[in-house]
């Protein structure tokens, strides 16, 4: 499929596609996937929901405000100007966007895209190590923070300029955008223009930046939303997964936007607050890991959970348990669902009278999944192997050659273990790969390990994910102490502080155990699956 005419003046991104001969085939074989060659997925969004809805249908709910399409329209037009009057940003320059779930996030979001550029998101845990690696792959043209998250961003930023939000001053991103007029002509992109840059952690420690174009990001819409979960234009979305996971952004603003619907945002909050919030805001589809499902039955909060319509789970395996603990407290049927940010969101899954308990589901309309072997050849049905999928979304990386790894023979290979019955419904077996899924997060083995031997005390590390009943899995390392050093629970704490103080806090190990060597190869290669073999550890 020959790319089409880019608006990009900044071509960064169209030239640093991957050749088209490592993409993996795409499939627009649903009328929803026939998309016009020229599109602004900001354009299709917003302004024509505005324009065929009204701008007075709420759009985005706070604990204490609610703004409508129209404001958000508004203020997205306003923050375009900013970008592009004040600090000249040009179709296909890269901006940052580093903050929480809040409407000033979005209306970010919808700027960056209605003016033709690339929004490269950010998870806010990062800490300024981990963001100057995404700086240095992305090379954006200006930043934009929330004030609560700047100070790691700025010790990252170098010379690229940083707005703050929520200062007051008067370069603060709010006083800027309300002195500028409330209209925009939004950039007409390409609907194979790259407008999204997500990172992903990556095996080895670095980060891979995926690839989206304005056509993915209706496509997860007009399939996994359209067809499973089946939003309706009066629903009220929420959920906690952070904007800067695709998940989240899917979940919490696409999906609610493509059919006129709203979304509570919310900033933080425990899982009897978010049960609470279910209640007060009448919120009708909730995204949300598995953990948070069983904290919120722990709670107590089985009317909360009974009230909503439509409950949705991804980020993580959905234990079996869980889904019938659920149903037999509340009557409601958890979606699960299986997906990855180098496809954007979810591609298998099943809802109301399709969900089999303990199956992740069936391919979503417009997605083709397939178990294969370890040379790509597919296997009987009942046999485990490697999960294949394709559809509308397939994995880009950014200038990286690991995107011959994820891709093969046109299918994304998604690095997880499956299953497919009979029926073709897929049952999860477990990561095939070195990556940690705890509550959600995706956590690599090697860039924990990195971290970890930093510390002065320590000559190297080795870590992998436990089982765990409460996050699915949790960081473990196994750590060899220089000679001399006392291998005890104040050195554990110590090192687990250390990793907290220097990478996002959810990736510390949680458990540690102490080692004279690691287990390696004649070669010297860490041998990670015999680091299984030391799992009994200290720490919390």
């Amino acid at each position: 499929m020959a790319l089409t005419a880019t608006a990009h003046v900044d071509t960064y991104c169209r030239d640093n596609l991957p050749p088209e001969s490592q993409w993996p085939e795409f499939l627009f074989e649903l009328p929803d996937l026939q998309y016009p060659e020229r599109l602004n997925c900001a354009t299709a969004l917003l302004d024509d929901t505005v324009a065929a809805l009204g701008p007075n249908r709420p759009c985005l709910r706070s604990q204490t405000s609610t703004w409508t399409y129209g404001d958000l329209l508004r203020h997205s037009n306003q923050i375009a100007r900013v970008i592009t009057e004040d600090f000249g940003v040009v179709p296909g320059n890269r901006v940052l966007l580093r903050g929480s779930n809040n409407m000033w996030m979005v209306a970010c979001w919808f700027a960056v895209v209605k003016a033709g550029a690339v929004v490269v998101t950010t998870m806010p845990l990062l800490r300024a190590p981990e963001l100057r690696k995404l700086i240095a792959i992305t090379t954006p043209t200006v930043a934009i923070a929330d004030s609560a998250l700047a100070e790691e961003l700025l010790e990252a930023a170098g010379t690229i300029p940083v707005i703050t939000c929520g200062t007051n001053e008067s370069t603060d991103l709010h006083t800027r955008a309300s002195s500028k007029p409330d209209t925009f002509e939004n950039v007409d992109t390409a609907a194979d223009d790259v407008v999204l840059l997500a990172p992903t952690s990556g095996t080895t420690g670095v980060p891979k930046a995926t690839m989206h174009f304005h056509r993915d990001v209706l496509a997860n819409a007009d399939t996994f939303s359209k067809y499973i979960v089946k939003p309706t234009a009066d629903d009220i979305f929420t959920g906690t997964p952070p904007l800067a996971f695709t998940f989240g952004l899917g979940g919490l603003v696409i999906f609610p936007m493509r059919v006129g619907a709203s979304t509570l945002l919310i900033e933080r909050a425990t899982p009897s607050e978010l049960a609470d919030a279910l209640l007060e805001h009448h919120i009708s589809v909730l995204f949300t890991a598995p953990t948070a499902y069983r904290a919120m039955l722990r709670a107590g909060k089985d009317q909360a959970l009974r009230s909503v319509r439509r409950l949705v789970s991804a980020g993580e395996h959905l234990p079996e348990s869980v889904w019938r603990d659920v149903k037999e407290r509340t009557g409601k049927s958890i979606i699960d669902g299986i997906g990855g940010t180098e496809m954007l969101h979810v591609f298998i899954s099943a809802s109301d009278d399709d969900i089999r308990p303990g199956s992740t589901g069936r391919a979503v309309p417009g997605f083709r999944a397939e178990i294969h072997d370890i040379d790509g050849i597919p296997v009987p049905d009942g046999t485990a192997g490697l999960l294949a999928v394709k559809g509308p979304t397939g994995c880009r990386y950014l200038s990286d050659p690991r995107q011959t790894s994820y891709v093969r023979d046109g299918w994304n290979m998604t690095g997880d273990s499956y299953i497919r019955d009979s029926d073709g419904y897929f049952w999860y077996q477990a990561r095939s790969d070195d990556m940690i899924v705890s509550s959600g997060y995706n956590i690599a083995a090697p860039e924990v390990e990195w971290v970890i031997d930093q510390h002065p005390d320590v000559l190297e590390s080795g870590v992998i994910g436990l089982p765990d009943d409460e996050r699915g899995m949790v960081v473990h390392a196994i750590v060899v102490l220089a000679p001399g050093v006392p291998r005890d629970e104040a050195k554990v704490k110590e090192l687990q502080n250390f990793v907290k103080q220097t990478a996002a806090p959810y990736k510390y190990p949680r458990s540690i155990t102490f080692a004279d060597e690691l287990p390696k190869t004649p070669t010297g290669k860490l041998q990670r699956f015999r680091l299984h073999d030391c799992s009994t550890g200290a720490g919390s």
